[in-house]
């Protein structure tokens, strides 16, 4: 069954849950850091959902592939910025439980995804 909407893409939505509890969490991050991590984690898990969205809104199996790649990369941005937040003790472990969990779902989903899509 070929899918007519990225919205019905599971990993998509997985990418969307991420976000909503990404933004939530970098709520807390003291304002000094507003245009520096809190700006730079949005605008990184902003990208994953988006970036599946234009991907399979193109016409080529290869710039979905692509564009698939694109979202894993901010996927491991996101994780990364996340860790960093734990270092500075802005947010606890226990905090990001919820985020590390959708981040691995939706890598698993983003590189089987990845490898279903035959290159055109």
């Amino acid at each position: 069954m070929k899918v007519k909407s990225f919205k019905e893409l599971i990993v998509w939505q997985k990418a969307m849950d991420l976000s909503e509890e990404v933004y939530r969490l970098s709520q807390v991050f003291p304002n000094h850091e507003l245009y520096a991590l809190t700006n730079q984690i949005r605008r990184a898990v902003v990208s994953v959902p988006s970036n599946i969205a234009e991907g399979q809104a193109r016409s080529s199996t290869a710039d979905f592939r692509q564009y698939l790649s694109i979202a894993r990369g901010s996927l491991a941005e996101v994780e990364t910025q996340l860790l960093l937040a734990i270092r500075f003790n802005y947010l606890s472990e226990t905090d990001t439980t919820q985020a590390f969990d959708l981040i691995a779902q939706t890598g698993k989903m983003l590189n089987t995804l990845r490898k279903r899509v035959v290159s055109g």
